[in-house]
Formats: C-alpha cells, sequence, structure tokens
C-alpha cells in the first residue's frame, strides 16, 4: 500500500462562514460590489472614490444573497457552516471581497 506524502485538508465550514459572516460585514471591496450592483444605475457611475451615496458599515444577508442570485436562507445556512459554499460561489465571494481563498477557508484536523 502506498503512503500518502501529503496530509489531507477538511475545511472546518463553521469557521469558514464565520470568516465569509466577518467579511460581509466589514470588507469595503465586498460593500462596494454590492453596492454597485444593487445601485440605481442612474445614480451610480461605479466610480467608488468618488460617491456621495452613504453606504452602511456592513451588507445585510439579504442584498448579499441578491448579488448571489440565492435566498437569504442560503447565505445564512453558509455563514453558519449548516451547508458548505459551493466552490464557484467561494471563489466569487473572495473575488468580489478581494481575498485569497486562504484567507477564508479554515481547515480542521481529520
Amino acid at each position: 500500500m502506498a503512503t500518502l506524502l501529503f496530509k489531507r485538508k477538511i475545511i472546518d465550514w463553521e469557521k469558514t462562514g464565520k470568516n465569509l459572516q466577518l467579511l460581509r460585514i466589514d470588507n469595503i471591496s465586498l460593500r462596494r460590489c454590492v453596492c454597485n450592483a444593487l445601485s440605481d444605475k442612474e445614480r451610480c457611475s461605479g466610480r467608488c472614490d468618488e460617491c456621495k451615496f452613504e453606504m452602511d458599515t456592513s451588507i445585510s444577508r439579504t442584498e448579499l444573497a441578491e448579488v448571489f442570485c440565492v435566498s437569504e436562507s442560503v447565505v445564512f445556512n453558509w455563514e453558519n457552516g449548516k451547508t458548505p459554499v459551493p466552490v464557484e460561489e467561494l471563489l466569487f465571494y473572495c473575488q468580489l471581497a478581494d481575498v485569497e481563498l486562504e484567507d477564508v477557508l479554515v481547515y480542521r484536523d481529520k
């Protein structure tokens, strides 16, 4: 039997979900993307540095769900580790928040 050279990593979805929740609450890049996606296109120039609209300090689950085209309960389940985030959604989340995937994922011991 061959011995594996690498230890298998198992994602801790509960802790990873908490990281996603922190990004939703306090990540300016994610706020700007959500604001731009949901804003009135007549008012929004897409130039966040010149925006006169007061952004909230956090994004609601409802707003984030709208951007991801899922229900609010799906976002709730992601953030609470009840359901794993699909890879495509996780990558998109990281892209919007301008963070690396490895900065969001939390692994647990086997």
